[in-house]
């Protein structure tokens, strides 16, 4: 009697709270057809995982997956493959890992959920939205007809730091307001940025032109800090800053100080250095900035799509078919 060959063996990481959000009982049952699988709740390097990555042929990891550095994995190394349900990478694993190992990632359900909350963002800001709910919740009695008027977006200039996946996911999205978009993103194709029917723009000359600007740029060493006090000086009166990025790409203190004596207002998703901001932070109080605790690709239809894209690359891999996004290590330092 010939004997069954065995199932590969996939070793997931993830946290129990993270776990159902990604890889529902339906996803799992998949994942079953094709691999033999089981779950590691580890957040840290300890002996029981190395045991685990020892004898595991591929692992699918989630935001609380242990770092991974490649003495995790033993000699000689079974693990071939790492698919990830989620977009960066650099704070995941090292880059020993993405030289060694096929790596994959699944940035594209993200991009729309993100352009979408900086679409939002934008809007409220525009339109006053939260100015408005805090006069009435005051109690503000002032009729409308007196109340100073909101902005509206179309056929406003709207600056875009960043041109990547989010960026041209927003750009689609803005379309319909016929918005006039000015992107600054030295390493965006012309034929791209053609296609979307933006105008590219040395940064200085476009934040003193939008009237909003959004941050959908990679945080690199070359951008880290990128709107410094210098650059968020330039942002006009009634403009808005919308980050749905890196906190890293503003200097914070900069941006505290810009917004006490300048007429703009931002959303921030994100932050720097600590998420979610300390209790006593500035920005926590500021009446003209809209925080929200990094959630634009924290929804739970994200979340499942998510899972989903990790599992058909593990699913295709043993199948012997051509995996989807590989990430090298030259895509690390452009990752957002």
């Amino acid at each position: 009697m010939q004997r069954r060959k065995a199932k590969p063996k996939v070793l997931i990481l993830s946290s129990p709270a993270l776990l159902p959000h990604f890889f529902p009982a339906q996803l799992l049952k998949r994942l079953s057809r094709v691999t033999d699988w089981e779950i590691n709740h580890a957040r840290e390097d300890n002996p029981e995982l190395r045991a685990k990555l020892a004898s595991s042929d591929a692992l699918l990891t989630t935001w609380h997956s242990p770092f991974l550095r490649l003495p995790m994995f033993g000699s000689p190394r079974r693990v071939k493959l790492i698919a990830h349900a989620g977009g960066e990478i650099r704070s995941r694993m090292e880059d020993d890992v993405v030289r060694a190992l096929t790596v994959t990632n699944a940035p594209g359900a993200m991009a729309k959920p993100v352009a979408e909350m900086a679409l939002a963002m934008v809007l409220a800001l525009l339109r006053r939205l939260p100015e408005y709910a805090r006069e009435m919740q005051q109690g503000l009695v002032l009729p409308n007809s007196e109340a100073p008027a909101g902005q509206t977006l179309f056929g406003q200039k709207v600056g875009l730091i960043g041109f990547g996946r989010i960026g041209q996911a927003f750009a689609r999205l803005v379309r319909p307001f016929q918005a006039q978009l000015m992107v600054y993103d030295p390493y965006c194709p012309a034929e791209i940025l053609q296609k979307h029917r933006c105008q590219a723009m040395e940064i200085d000359e476009m934040l003193r032109q939008s009237r909003a600007v959004v941050l959908t740029a990679a945080l690199t060493a070359e951008t880290r800090g990128l709107l410094d006090r210098r650059r968020l000086s330039l942002i006009q009166d009634g403009a808005c800053l919308v980050n749905v990025a890196r906190g890293g790409l503003i200097d914070t203190d900069a941006l505290v100080e810009a917004l006490k004596t300048c007429h703009f207002e931002a959303a921030l998703d994100v932050t720097d250095p600590l998420e979610p901001l300390p209790v006593n932070h500035p920005l926590r109080f500021m009446a003209n900035v809209l925080l929200t605790p990094h959630v634009a690709a924290g929804g739970l239809e994200v979340r499942r799509a998510l899972g989903a894209e990790a599992v058909e690359q593990v699913i295709r891999f043993f199948r012997g078919l051509p995996v989807r996004n590989t990430v090298t290590v030259e895509m690390l330092s452009l990752m957002t």
